[in-house]
């Protein structure tokens, strides 16, 4: 009888193992999707099945080369690459435009990685405007453009996502962060009251706050001790890989993730 038992409890285990490609026949958006985190979101993504449209700005070599590789693994075009400046709300709107009208008009995901930092850290004293601006623009702005336009725009069958970024900077206070930690703050709060209005919707909103992680961001204006004082502190002993941040990506916009909402996820080997 026990092992009778066993066994029906084995095959129940089975039923629910969840598919292969997760994200067959979704489609998802990328902000700053060939970047160091955005690289590994996009290719992540499509590796579960979805068809991703990766916005981008500036050189646009580096996407090119993401597309085609995300493209010759698979039999039909899977990845697109769109230019957009995700402060302008025009630009938003066509990148939205340009996934329907490739993909169809169901769009599934949005994932926001595009992100700004000045790699000088000055002090909060010595900020300048510009500098303000220049973060508050793509970060914040260029989120709640994004947000807006997908809590329009998304499916609403239950399968509906978005996911926001965020930064553990806000947990660890770094000196001469505190444009970008409060841009990122902004986002926070954002993304959880967003989530609340979308009730009824059937769409999810959470925000991911990676640590230190191996991408330019980290590395750029800074010295060799300076990272080493940094990883230091991680008690996982090593920096996060973009592929770290991206499989937490890939569990939230999944039917897996479908339960966790107005959350923010920290990414970032207990180093906060």
């Amino acid at each position: 009888m026990a092992a009778s038992s066993n066994n029906g409890a084995l095959a129940e285990q089975q039923l629910y193992l969840p598919p292969s490609l997760p994200l067959e026949g979704r489609v998802a958006i990328v902000t700053g999707g060939a970047g160091g985190i955005g690289s590994a979101v996009s290719s992540h993504l499509a590796s579960l099945g979805a068809k991703v449209v990766i916005a981008y700005i500036g050189d646009s070599g580096p996407v090119q080369k993401l597309v085609t590789a995300i493209n010759s693994t698979a039999s039909s075009p899977r990845a697109i690459a769109v230019s957009c400046d995700v402060s302008k709300d025009s630009d938003v709107k066509l990148l939205f435009d340009t996934a329907a009208s490739t993909f169809g008009p169901d769009i599934h995901i949005l994932v926001t990685t595009a992100a700004v930092l000045d790699y000088d850290y000055p002090k909060l004293a010595e900020t300048s405007e510009e500098t303000y601006d220049y973060m508050f623009n793509t970060n914040t702005k260029g989120t709640f453009l994004c947000c807006r336009e997908a809590a329009n725009r998304l499916i609403r069958n239950g399968k509906g996502r978005i996911v926001t970024f965020s930064t553990s900077v806000i947990g660890s206070l770094r000196p001469g962060f505190s444009i970008y930690a409060a841009s990122k703050s902004a986002i926070e709060t954002m993304t959880k009251i967003m989530a609340r209005e979308l009730r009824g919707t059937g769409i999810t909103a959470n925000a991911v706050a990676p640590g230190p992680t191996a991408t330019p961001m980290f590395y750029n204006g800074k010295s060799e001790e300076d990272q080493s004082n940094i990883i230091a502190e991680v008690p996982l002993g090593r920096l996060g890989q973009p592929e770290d941040i991206a499989q937490l990506v890939g569990f939230l916009v999944s039917d897996a993730g479908g339960w966790v909402n107005a959350q923010v996820v920290r990414c970032n080997g207990g180093n906060v």
